[in-house]
């Protein structure tokens, strides 16, 4: 394996290990924390996420960067693809939306459910998918 090649495995599984911690574990648990209210939730969500979001996009520029000069198969190629397009239409397109949302209920609005969340929860899912099929095409080699 070359240093490219072990740089983005390891940018690849380091990705994949905070989204799984933070979108999967850390989110949905600290609603379920004794005196943790939707806005406190809400608050601490906000700042959860953009510093995630700001990481993932470091690691995006770096699997980008490995994935271009290193030896990487076309499926981990197109797995990255998708991973970096889910990211950017997380921030894009869905976030926006999302931090919207939480404004109101931090002001002291009561809204429904969001369809946005689950979209992106099901774009953090798919992230997840293509990380994964990624990483394992970088150590297949």
């Amino acid at each position: 394996m070359n240093a490219a090649s072990a740089a983005g495995a390891a940018a690849t599984f380091t990705w994949l290990g905070m989204v799984l911690a933070i979108s999967f574990l850390e989110a949905p648990l600290k609603f379920r924390a004794p005196g943790v209210t939707v806005p406190l939730g809400l608050g601490i969500g906000r700042i959860v996420f953009r510093a995630l979001n700001r990481v993932e996009a470091a690691l995006a520029i770096v699997v980008i960067a490995c994935v271009t000069i290193g030896h990487v198969r076309t499926s981990g190629a197109v797995a990255a693809a998708i991973a970096v397009v889910l990211l950017a239409v997380q921030l894009g397109a869905i976030r926006p939306g999302l931090n919207r949302r939480s404004e109101r209920v931090l002001a002291g609005e009561t809204l429904p459910r969001s369809r946005a969340h689950l979209l992106y929860v099901a774009a953090e899912s798919a992230k997840v998918v293509a990380l994964l099929v990624l990483g394992i095409s970088i150590l297949a080699g």
